[in-house]
């Protein structure tokens, strides 16, 4: 594809929002587009997995706030007529003069590594006229890829290996991502000498274009390979596994390099970003590193103490409750909860709450009557001191 035809493609009205449209917007918009065309969903429909691969495309772009901006900045330009047929059109809507602007100082020059509109630029214009052009445009890195898995609460604060099964654009296995048919091999474009564009001159400028021959990339495959037509690339399903660390937390991202969409023509995959969703669980809680849990106790357990059995992510630990302990108070245990990333865990915070019983037998109300009769004889009042007395 050139520089030209990725330009104009309209990647606001591939995810059918506008161009105004906030990041959270273009992520939902991705998110339901995404799994109504998910090859999974549409097993043999070749429209459904086309359309997959332009919003995953155009999710690749306006998701990256720098690569949006670019993105944004030469579609004006084009718009305005910044952009001729040959590359430039002097005096038009850009702006460019002899003594002043350099698109490279727009797009970074093309030193962009992820094969961003930078690379895409980076050789289009040079100025004095006759000048050499830049270096040959490097091959365009694979999109990034995203997934989601749900994790329980204990296997996300442990640490689990998952599988994850993917469908998504992967080197060909045929070629082995070259493109060329077996036994065959790419050779150097003769008319740009490999480095995917032609110069030319007009008046004080010299600029560059896509080469034709090649279409940009700097080499022709007389034989293309049957199965990815020379592309290098193919939409397969495969299976890889995934380490989830100890201690990750709902919503929270993982990278794994080169494992997104590949490259054409062997150029580097993209990442894979796995989002963790964590279920919650019936009896812990989370806070930071530290694990929370209530402990259900008796009125007299308070009142007496008592040691009672917590469970913990790997068993149950005693807890010694002191005599006289206040309902609602939270006793912590050191290095029992959440494994940390740096080493060593977070603690287990027990929170003790009186159960109250709906029932008792005769014996049980006459000693707990007893009890307040001589609670009330010493001078305890549990409403001394409180504002609404």
């Amino acid at each position: 594809m050139s520089q030209r035809e990725w330009i104009e493609k309209d990647f606001y009205k591939e995810l059918g929002v506008s161009s105004d449209a906030s990041a959270d917007e273009i992520k939902k918009a991705y998110r339901k587009l995404a799994r109504d065309l998910h090859p999974d969903a549409n097993p043999g429909d070749t429209k459904a997995e086309e359309r997959f691969k332009s919003v995953s495309e155009a999710h690749a772009v306006l998701s990256d706030p720098a690569k949006r901006k670019e993105y944004d900045e030469a579609r004006r330009l084009f718009a305005s007529g910044g952009f001729g047929r040959g590359g430039f059109s002097p005096g038009a809507g850009g702006g460019f003069s002899q003594g002043g602007f350099d698109i490279n100082d727009l797009f970074g020059g093309g030193a962009a590594a992820d094969g961003g509109l930078g690379d895409l630029f980076g050789g289009l214009f040079n100025r004095g006229g006759g000048g050499a052009t830049r270096t040959s445009s490097r091959p365009r890195r694979g999109s990034d890829v995203e997934t989601e898995t749900t994790l329980d609460f204990r296997e996300a604060s442990l640490g689990v290996t998952v599988p994850l099964r993917l469908t998504s654009p992967s080197p060909c296995t045929t070629c082995h991502g070259s493109g060329a048919k077996p036994g065959t091999s790419p050779r150097v474009c003769p008319h740009c000498n490999g480095t995917g564009i032609v110069s030319r001159n007009q008046g004080a400028f010299g600029f560059s274009e896509p080469c034709d021959d090649c279409r940009g990339t700097g080499s022709i495959i007389d034989s293309p390979c049957e199965v990815c037509h020379g592309n290098g690339v193919t939409n397969r399903t495969r299976t890889i596994t995934v380490r989830v660390p100890a201690g990750v937390s709902d919503g929270q991202k993982i990278r794994l390099a080169g494992q997104g969409e590949a490259g054409l023509r062997g150029a580097p995959s993209g990442d894979l970003f796995v989002t963790v969703r964590v279920r919650p669980d019936k009896v812990f809680g989370r806070n930071g590193d530290d694990l929370t849990v209530v402990v259900p106790v008796s009125y007299g357990e308070l009142v007496l103490g008592t040691t009672v059995s917590v469970p913990t992510l790997e068993g149950r630990v005693g807890v010694k409750i002191p005599a006289g302990t206040a309902d609602g108070r939270i006793l912590r245990v050191r290095g029992r909860g959440v494994p940390k990333r740096a080493g060593g865990a977070g603690d287990l915070l027990v929170t003790v709450k009186i159960a109250v019983p709906q029932k008792l037998d005769d014996p049980a109300v006459d000693a707990l009557k007893t009890y307040l009769e001589a609670e009330k004889a010493s001078g305890f009042d549990p409403r001394a001191g409180w504002a609404g007395a």
